[in-house]
């Protein structure tokens, strides 16, 4: 399983902060990460400004993802 977070307006988008995938043969990418869990929540993300983590490292939508790896989901912030 995959346990994917979400935060900030994010999590306000989708609705939940947490949710569980199964993790598909061969591993999947956190785009592909991304495009379950819209389809689980019935919510598209995709057009929005969206960072990610993996294992609580910042992550290309490109980089792969495992079993037992938590993803999350974030807006960028900025600071003062």
């Amino acid at each position: 399983m995959i346990h994917v977070k979400f935060f900030a307006s994010v999590r306000e988008r989708i609705g939940v902060g947490e949710i569980f995938l199964p993790v598909p043969k061969g591993g999947v990418t956190v785009a592909e990460v991304l495009a379950l869990a819209e389809g689980e929540a019935g919510v598209a993300l995709q057009d929005a400004h969206l960072l990610a983590a993996v294992n609580l490292q910042h992550a290309s939508f490109a980089g792969v993802v495992h079993d037992g790896d938590e993803v999350a989901f974030f807006p960028p912030v900025t600071g003062g």
